[in-house]
């Protein structure tokens, strides 16, 4: 008990055993800890001890706490640890693309003292079932915690059959983001040959610091105060580069600073199991971060510029070629047509509105400008999206990923979450008329409807099927909440034998064919819920089923097998539109034999005599 009328203020808190003041902390954020530790420095002692900020790493809720322990052995305290976490946390979770259609799921999970990205292949539903796997899934990118809790940003790649990484940095994470963006940023040198960001840290005590305080207190976005003070330009943003010349740069980078991903490096990513020896792990970790700061991981700012103006050469010759080829023809036929004088009008109209559209694009030798050098960056952003039944509409020329807002089940919302499932009875399993399912993985989210009644939209994220069903990020069901059903359930037990037991069945709509692939239409069906869990969506008049459980992704990984990624480029951000497995021709067993669960099993996967790939319940669309 304090009996001194004359402690207050932060001399009270000194004042607090270790142990209290621990629990104290437990209702600040990380922000508030580091504001506190910078006010004296009886407070920064205080509030700098690892019970303390061991404290906040387990209310940030990204690990178990038994993992705390293990990855604490990797830094230099919980306090670098927990730089590292508020900085990873918001990137956890389910991340898509709209291309290809078959789906483009990236699920960002724990690792080892990082974070995994991890592409989740379109296949087939395993021997085993959903809960059993194994899954396929492939890296593409990983985000590592250093000693002092910085990050470091690895893209995942293959060229030439030889699996690469490709360093970079961690550009910045919004807490809200909802975009990850793959950019190129130009990066300065000091004296001392050391880079530095655009932004400055001006006022923080402790240099190691820098990033930490940059993410938990946030500094006014843009124009950095060092450049406010000097009067210099702020830097041009990677966005104001036309497309095209986005992509140059980023071809241009990744070649230039690719590492091979020798072993151990190519180790698995995270633990597989419970209680899994994590020395193999520290070891890979300290492995890529040599290779990370040893490997050049800018590219030379001359030889980029020298790459660019020849590429820019060659396009304008082979551009000049095909205008005036084509322009000849085109002349030509508008003579003998008698309609030369009006299109010529019409071609100097478009013309100028050509120029008018290039006028907001930034040329290379502006943006290169701000930079002595170039590097790969990572970019976690929050912009706005409008979306349609839960589903984001996406830029199609921006290498990026789009994070899918996942509702957490409440009372009145249990069935919200991430769900996985197929198409036939009985769930689950192969049968003798279909010896391969098509996996489908299925978001399920809450929302009112035009009537103000609630619905459950079942939106799909992934289907295994060789050539796509159903328009990526579509709704295979809407079942109205307020209105149940009275259809009857035509099986009384599953594919083992065990009796069913209906718990409650609403009324709704499923996909069915439309005005073309990209407008389906929808039937009136049914979703029924049993007592042990599972979701069935049975279409009215077709009668066909698609049968749903829950999943955890991340579980389903840790059993998993991974194949080898695509090319660096199209392996973070696939643009190309496709309506059929584009992972299928990056596959290569030979390479991945130093682990059970490495072995690539891709090849067999899709050989048509082994493990067919098979299209869904063609009846749905009828």
């Amino acid at each position: 008990m304090i009996s001194d009328n004359k402690i207050c203020g932060s001399k009270l808190l000194v004042a607090l055993p270790d142990d209290i003041f621990a629990v104290v902390t437990r209702s600040l954020t990380p922000k508030d800890v580091f504001n506190l530790s910078i006010c004296c420095r009886s407070l920064y002692a205080l509030a700098s001890s690892d019970k303390v900020w061991l404290i906040q790493c387990e209310l940030l809720g990204v690990i178990p706490n038994k993992d705390l322990i293990e990855w604490r052995k990797g830094v230099h305290s919980y306090r670098s640890l927990c730089r590292f976490l508020v900085n990873v946390q918001p990137l956890i979770g389910i991340w898509v693309h709209q291309n290809p259609e078959l789906g483009n799921v990236v699920y960002v999970m724990p690792g080892f003292i990082s974070v995994v990205g991890c592409r989740i292949i379109p296949q087939e539903l395993g021997p085993l079932g959903i809960e059993q796997g194994p899954i396929l899934w492939s890296p593409v990118f990983e985000i590592i915690g250093d000693v002092d809790g910085s990050s470091v940003f690895l893209l995942h790649g293959r060229e030439r059959e030889t699996n690469y990484f490709y360093p970079g940095s961690l550009k910045g994470v919004d807490r809200s983001c909802n975009v990850l963006l793959l950019e190129v940023e130009p990066r300065k040198l000091t004296d001392g040959g050391k880079l530095v960001h655009s932004k400055s840290f001006v006022g923080i005590p402790n240099p190691m610091d820098r990033e930490f305080s940059r993410k938990i207190c946030p500094s006014e976005p843009g124009v950095s105060k060092s450049q406010r003070i000097n009067g210099q330009k702020p830097p041009v943003p990677f966005s104001r580069l036309a497309f095209s010349d986005r992509r140059k740069l980023i071809e241009t980078v990744t070649s230039q600073i690719r590492v091979d991903m020798s072993q151990p490096a190519d180790g698995l990513s995270f633990p597989c199991s419970e209680g899994e020896d994590s020395s193999r792990f520290c070891e890979r970790r300290s492995r890529l971060m040599q290779m990370y700061k040893c490997d050049p991981r800018e590219s030379n700012l001359g030889e980029v510029r020298k790459f660019l103006d020849d590429s820019q050469h060659q396009y304008r010759i082979q551009s000049s070629k095909k205008k005036s080829f084509v322009g000849y023809f085109r002349d030509s036929f508008k003579q003998i047509i008698g309609k030369s004088s009006s299109i010529n009008g019409s071609r100097e109209h478009s013309r100028s509105s050509s120029s008018s559209e290039n006028s907001k694009y930034v040329q290379f030798q502006e943006f290169l400008r701000s930079g002595d050098t170039i590097g790969l960056t990572l970019h976690a952003s929050t912009a706005r999206l409008s979306s349609y039944r839960a589903w984001p509409n996406m830029h199609d020329s921006k290498f990026a990923l789009y994070k899918l807002p996942e509702q957490e089940p409440i009372i009145g919302q249990e069935y919200a979450g991430l769900w996985g499932g197929t198409f036939g009875w009985p769930p689950g399993r192969s049968s003798a008329d279909k010896p391969g399912k098509a996996l489908f993985f299925l978001l399920l989210s809450y929302a009112e409807s035009s009537l103000g009644q609630q619905v459950l939209i079942g939106t799909k994220i992934l289907e295994g099927t060789h050539y796509v069903l159903h328009p990526n990020g579509s709704a295979m069901f809407i079942a109205n909440i307020n209105e149940p059903s009275a259809e009857p359930f035509p099986w009384d037990c599953d594919g083992e034998s065990n009796c069913l037991d209906l718990k409650e069945a609403f009324s709704g709509e499923g996909i069915s064919n439309g005005y073309g692939f990209r407008y389906p239409g929808s039937k009136p069906g049914s979703l029924f819920v049993f007592e042990d869990g599972m979701l069935v969506f049975m279409w009215k008049e077709s009668r066909a089923v698609l049968t749903l459980q829950r999943v955890n992704l991340q579980d389903m990984l840790k059993k998993g097998e991974r194949v080898p990624p695509l090319p660096p480029i199209a392996n973070f951000s696939y643009l190309t539109k496709s309506y059929s497995n584009v992972y299928a021709g990056f596959s290569n067993a030979s390479n991945h034999t130093s682990s059970p669960r490495l072995v690539d099993k891709f090849d067999v996967a899709c050989d048509p005599t082994v493990h067919r790939f098979v299209d869904a319940e063609p009846v749905v669309h009828g």
